[in-house]
């Protein structure tokens, strides 16, 4: 495919079939780590604690099609909530198409290669925790701001 033709440059995120929109998805994992908000100022921090469900080496779903069946309130993103997810990192490639931005170097469509997000440092792995290892009452001790502050965005020399 000629990078001026790739899907998610001549295309909104509403015109993206299943498969387009699935493969924007980087395998960063970012997405699966717990948050927390500020009840009174909706403020959202990440913590470094996974979902029970996320593959620490992989940073995928262990269980994807059954994932809110097991983690009731797992988010499936849409269209729609690209715009209200404040939550979603600034390397996330449905906000970056949402914005009319390119997709990194790193990314596995442009890179060719789904092992370039962790190479890059974007991604989640080896830096989390199961939530299974956590009492709930204490993952205000994990809260970590690297998820929003997540390598950098230039290929390297």
């Amino acid at each position: 495919m000629n990078s001026n033709d790739a899907f998610w440059k001549v295309k909104s995120l509403a015109e993206m079939s299943q498969s387009e929109w699935e493969s924007l998805c980087d395998g960063c994992g970012l997405c699966c780590l717990n948050k927390l908000e500020d009840w009174d100022t909706g403020d959202v921090v990440f913590t470094s604690i996974a979902c029970r469900l996320l593959d620490g080496e992989s940073c995928r779903c262990k269980d994807y099609e059954n994932r809110q069946a097991t983690v009731p309130d797992c988010i499936q993103l849409t269209v729609q909530q690209v715009d209200e997810i404040a939550w979603l990192p600034p390397t996330c490639a449905y906000r970056l198409v949402d914005e009319g931005r390119d997709l990194a170097w790193w990314h596995p469509l442009v890179s060719g290669d789904p092992e370039t997000v962790h190479t890059a440092g974007i991604s989640a792995r080896g830096r989390t925790i199961s939530e299974e290892e956590v009492p709930l009452d204490d993952f205000e001790n994990y809260v970590c701001d690297w998820p929003l502050t997540v390598g950098e965005t230039t290929q390297p020399s």
